[in-house]
């Protein structure tokens, strides 16, 4: 099932079920008031919500069903217990490290790098990105992420498979050239890792078929800059540690409690360097490719008033989570 939730003038938002081709809604809060608390109570909610769902796709629940826009969706979690990003991608990691000489740690072949972001403020999937300060350094970053129920302590990533219960896009926003001074410090990030934008519908993992397999969504992920498609990097390729190793690693030492939001990091292919094609899916890989290549970077970050829109198609090219498609504005 796809769901959403909806601008209401509060926190949290209302709960919708969305139908499969994305074209109409259905609020569901006789169910349950927001996703949060499906997560809560997900064996007991979740088959109400598939029942609505499906009488919402065969025509049944016409009367209360309305036209869905994404202008009008929050983040499906507009707010969250836990956003944890790894870096599952490592051939985003080599290039970038290639580009300033640095080293490559074979640890970061075998364990996942991750740091845990603000998850009190997302973004929805159409709202202005606003920053004061194009000099930070303003990137995008098209990403897969997955959200759990309760992920017990010490959890292996074969029963972790099991507490995946949804999945959505995001643009991990990225504010680059604040970034070494704060890994400088050896802490991690703050500031250079603002408020992070997910897709209008949160899926099931049943809704994807043949691509939900391992662990991995094997579908490319579109990204489209000022208006020209410059990524279509496929999120099952290359990358290394598969969802259920990342909910495993958060859950190494203690509890995911439900809502927990898990990212792959940038999707990055490694046919990239060679396949113009396949592109990019933020621009400091661009930036790293170009250095390595030319000994500087020649693309520039976003500005103020630049577009970006991150999608991804099933095999009918249908829209599986709606698009994000967001405008930079100055704060």
């Amino acid at each position: 099932m796809k769901l959403a939730t909806l601008k209401d003038g509060t926190r949290d938002g209302q709960l919708a079920v969305v139908s499969q081709d994305l074209t109409q809604a259905h609020l569901a809060t006789h169910i349950a008031p927001t996703l949060q608390r499906v997560l809560d109570d997900w064996a007991y909610l979740a088959p109400q919500l598939q029942d609505l769902y499906d009488s919402l796709n065969q025509g049944k629940a016409t009367r209360h069903a309305f036209a869905f826009d994404p202008k009008n969706c929050m983040a499906p979690l507009p707010r969250a217990y836990q956003w944890a990003d790894g870096s599952a991608y490592v051939n985003h990691v080599e290039l970038v490290r290639k580009a300033r000489n640095a080293d490559m740690p074979e640890s970061f072949w075998h364990d996942p790098l991750m740091y845990q972001g603000g998850s009190d403020d997302f973004i929805g999937p159409t709202d202005a990105a606003a920053f004061a300060d194009e000099a930070w350094g303003i990137d995008f970053e098209g990403e897969v992420a997955v959200i759990t129920d309760d992920v017990p302590f010490g959890v292996t990533p074969a029963k972790a498979a099991e507490h995946i219960k949804l999945l959505m896009l995001v643009n991990d926003w990225s504010l680059r050239n604040l970034i070494p001074a704060e890994l400088a410090k050896g802490f991690g990030f703050v500031q250079s890792k603002p408020a992070t934008s997910f897709s209008p519908v949160a899926v099931t993992p049943d809704e994807l078929g043949d691509a939900w397999q391992d662990g991995k969504l094997h579908r490319k992920l579109t990204v489209t800059w000022n208006g020209k498609r410059v990524g279509q990097a496929d999120a099952g390729v290359d990358m290394v540690f598969n969802f259920p190793t990342l909910v495993a690693h958060v859950a190494k030492t203690r509890r995911a409690r439900a809502g927990s939001i898990i990212g792959s990091g940038t999707i990055s292919n490694k046919s990239a360097n060679e396949d113009d094609s396949v592109g990019y899916s933020c621009i400091a890989e661009v930036r790293a490719i170009e250095t390595i290549k030319h000994g500087k970077p020649q693309t520039e970050f976003m500005k103020f008033g630049d577009t970006i829109r991150i999608e991804m198609f099933d095999g009918k090219k249908q829209s599986i989570f709606g698009a994000i498609d967001q405008t930079v504005v100055k704060w």
